[in-house]
């Protein structure tokens, strides 16, 4: 009897398994799950050249987010170098151009970032640019990222392991192309400027990081304000998240004020305040040569073109730039100090020789390049990042408040930022490049 009850028991429980066992096959969710093509399959989709079963394939990956990046970039990375429709891919799953160099999976939607931001615990950093990261023609700095910054090992490392990367287009950028008329025409941007702000989960800023910098010096900043965002650890306590975003702005701006007046003694010039009034500008005293001309490294590339353009009449006061308290001369001199710490690595290098004509010195472009680098790192460190300091230590910008889930605070930060600093304010929709009171002999623009 005993061993019949058993072997009955038993009987009904296989029968109880194979029944869980149709019911979890049969499940809607589980079979559509196994019709899902694998991430190897995606890939191989992918790089299809029918443009569809390749468009599908990289909106699947970019579900994936650094796992779909590395995929793609594990199964092509030999190919990758020599074979552009592979990158432009890459690009596309990445959202950003030059992905093959820094692998990194960048979100276009805020709510997502926040979204993953809370689920990961790290903060976002927000890209702002003019243009599109992942177009080859986005603003020159944000190109400059993409060189200098992105694929260097260490900041590529740091991005992907500690922050949600997210970037905003501000506005287009303007594009000029000039025609030789025998078949070649050169296309370049004009002016624009960048900033990556470190943003909490909710969106909130915590810092903000103007142009560009050094490798080593973006780092620095990077982690410092990560430092900032994990004293708040998520709080919404507004009195509290006010001491210590004040706190820290109001140390790192004293930072700052000691090394500037502790350079200008190494330079032998006269101490003198490291804050100036910023000068309020109009759309009719904003000039785009005088806007370029905050960036170092892009002045190179735009001043050509810029002073070619029509635009400020010469007697039209323009208020003085905010770099103004050094000649470019003593701004020099003091980017030298630093120049030992500022360094393409490999990975930089291989993209910058990528995109060098045959006939170009890399040396030569290279080692102008990182003394652009180190003047803007100076220029942006002790003008632009010390005024955000100094809006933070007084309070402002740490907004608690959200409009239909966005920030209120990084709105009107970011609006400071290009009003004031970058002078490229939005209530000018030519940046500077046209005046309709110069005329040009060409008829009127639309």
């Amino acid at each position: 009897m005993l061993g019949n009850k058993t072997l009955a028991n038993s009987c009904f429980a296989l029968f109880s398994l194979g029944a869980i066992a149709i019911s979890v096959i049969s499940s809607p969710q589980i079979a559509r799950a196994s019709e899902q093509p694998s991430l190897d399959s995606l890939v191989q989709q992918a790089a299809s050249k029918d443009q569809v079963t390749s468009q599908q394939a990289i909106a699947k990956l970019r579900e994936f987010k650094n796992v779909g990046v590395d995929a793609f970039w594990n199964a092509y990375q030999k190919d990758l170098p020599n074979n552009s429709q592979l990158r432009a891919t890459l690009d596309a799953i990445c959202q950003q151009k030059d992905c093959d160099a820094s692998r990194l999976y960048w979100y276009k939607d805020l709510e997502a970032a926040k979204t993953a931001s809370k689920e990961s615990g790290k903060p976002i950093l927000s890209l702002r640019l003019l243009g599109n990261l992942n177009d080859e023609l986005s603003c020159a700095n944000s190109r400059f990222f993409r060189t200098a910054l992105y694929p260097n090992a260490g900041v590529s490392q740091l991005l992907r392991d500690r922050f949600i990367l997210h970037w905003q287009s501000e506005r287009p950028v303007p594009k000029v192309t000039i025609d030789f008329g025998d078949g070649r025409k050169l296309e370049q941007t004009l002016t624009g400027n960048s900033i990556h702000y470190v943003l909490d989960s909710d969106g909130r800023p915590i810092d903000a990081i103007p142009g560009l910098y050094s490798p080593q010096a973006f780092m620095e900043n990077l982690k410092d304000a990560e430092g900032a965002e994990k004293l708040l650890n998520n709080t919404n306590d507004v009195k509290l998240r006010r001491e210590v975003l004040v706190k820290y702005h109001r140390d790192r701006l004293a930072k700052i004020e000691r090394n500037w007046q502790s350079d200008l003694k190494r330079l032998n010039l006269p101490a003198q305040r490291l804050l100036e009034p910023i000068a309020i500008r109009t759309p009719a005293n904003v000039d785009a040569t005088i806007a370029s001309r905050l960036t170092f490294g892009k002045m190179a590339v735009e001043m050509p073109t810029l002073t070619r353009t029509p635009s400020a009449p010469i007697s039209e006061v323009i208020p003085p730039s905010p770099f103004a308290k050094l000649s470019d001369a003593n701004w020099a001199r003091l980017a030298r100090l630093f120049q030992n710490r500022v360094y393409l690595d490999q990975g930089s290098l291989k993209l910058m020789e990528r995109k060098l004509s045959p006939s170009a010195s890399m040396t030569t472009v290279v080692n102008s390049f990182e003394r652009a680098i180190a003047q803007d790192t100076v220029r942006n460190e002790y003008v632009f990042h010390a005024q955000i300091h100094s809006w933070f230590a007084n309070g402002e910008f740490i907004g608690n408040e959200n409009l239909n889930g966005n920030s209120l605070a990084l709105n009107s930060l970011n609006r400071r930022v290009y009003d004031q600093l970058f002078l490229t304010p939005a209530s000018d929709p030519w940046l500077g490049l046209v005046n309709e009171n110069v005329y040009t002999g060409i008829s009127k623009v639309n």
